[in-house]
């Protein structure tokens, strides 16, 4: 009888948890993300663009010998400092000496065919003829003396302005070709000195004169800002990145650089355009000139959009383009949204 009893009791409560667990449950409404929003601005102010690039100089040689020949000398060394008309290299003076020597010979032999020859005309035994054929031959071998002369002088290197040796490409003894180049250097001096070249998007380069002035950073050099100035625009886009090449004349001060070293600059638009400034705070996922924000129109929903930003100043983001149509940036509760999220604005 306790077993039938038991049974039961067991089958009843079977009978009853099947009853509530096939009960369909309640679905609760989504909850909305409560989440503080900031009216977008508009702004004209873009002053700080950002760009980074390469140290140079402005003025690159590639110096040679304008005659070939053995090479006798080389002065400097890579890296040496040089001064506006030192003496960098030399040929061996063998050859072109006999050559000058040579063309002196045929003047002198020109000189006295032609006295010969004038003589001989005002004794009217040669022809007029004659006397102008001799001349011209004298006039040759003047000009075959000045044309060997200007080769002497040219087997010689000079350095063409102040600056530094970057390359040596040829050693002493080795046979130096005409035209090719011997040694690669850059000037840096008064009137060209270190060149920042950077890339700019179309965008950057309309709003950047030269002129403009720029605060330039390097890694060589931690801790320490130099002034530099816009010098020149390119008119054209580089092919393969798209780019504009702008060039910032930078002053170094003592300091003695290595050119290809990296360099980051915050140059001073001298022609803003207009753009948007959101609270830092709104700004996600930022790097370089890219990062994302939420936006919303109707305050219910965020939509995840990417924005372009122009430079970071006092906790105020400037943003060149992402935010067209949109009315509010979302600066509190982001790490919680989603595309398409709804929302609840708390104040």
């Amino acid at each position: 009888m306790r077993t039938i009893i038991v049974t039961a009791a067991i089958v009843v409560m079977a009978l009853a948890c099947g009853t509530r667990a096939g009960e369909p449950k309640k679905q609760t409404e989504t909850e909305s993300i409560p989440v503080r929003v900031a009216e977008i601005g508009r702004d004209a102010r873009l002053g700080q663009i950002q760009a980074s690039g390469s140290l140079s100089t402005e003025d690159e040689a590639r110096l040679s010998f304008k005659v070939g020949g053995i090479i006798e000398r080389i002065y400097v060394r890579e890296g040496e400092k040089i001064k506006k008309g030192q003496l960098l290299a030399t040929l061996k003076a063998t050859e072109i000496s006999a050559q000058v020597s040579q063309v002196q010979l045929s003047l002198e032999k020109a000189q006295r065919d032609y006295e010969r020859v004038l003589n001989l005309y005002r004794d009217s035994v040669a022809t007029l003829e004659q006397l102008q054929n001799a001349k011209t031959g004298l006039e040759i071998a003047r000009q075959g003396l000045r044309a060997a002369g200007f080769n002497q002088q040219y087997a010689k290197i000079y350095a063409t302005a102040d600056g530094f040796v970057v390359r040596k490409l040829k050693n002493e003894g080795e046979l130096a070709e005409p035209g090719n180049p011997l040694l690669l250097t850059r000037a840096v001096n008064a009137s060209s000195g270190w060149i920042l070249t950077v890339g700019l998007s179309d965008r950057d380069w309309a709003q950047v004169s030269i002129g403009d002035a720029a605060t330039v950073r390097f890694d060589a050099f931690p801790g320490k800002t130099f002034t530099g100035r816009v010098h020149r625009k390119s008119l054209a886009a580089d092919p393969a990145s798209g780019v504009f090449e702008t060039q910032l004349r930078v002053d170094l001060g003592p300091e003695q650089p290595a050119v290809g070293i990296f360099g980051k600059a915050s140059i001073e638009a001298g022609r803003p355009v207009e753009g948007f400034s959101i609270p830092y705070d709104a700004l996600l996922e930022a790097n370089g000139k890219t990062g994302f924000v939420f936006v919303t129109n109707d305050g219910k929903t965020v939509k995840r959009v990417p924005v372009t930003i122009a430079s970071i100043n006092q906790q105020v983001v400037m943003l060149s383009g992402g935010l067209e149509g949109y009315r509010q940036v979302v600066i509190a509760g982001s790490p919680y949204l989603t595309d398409q999220s709804s929302i609840r604005v708390i104040p």
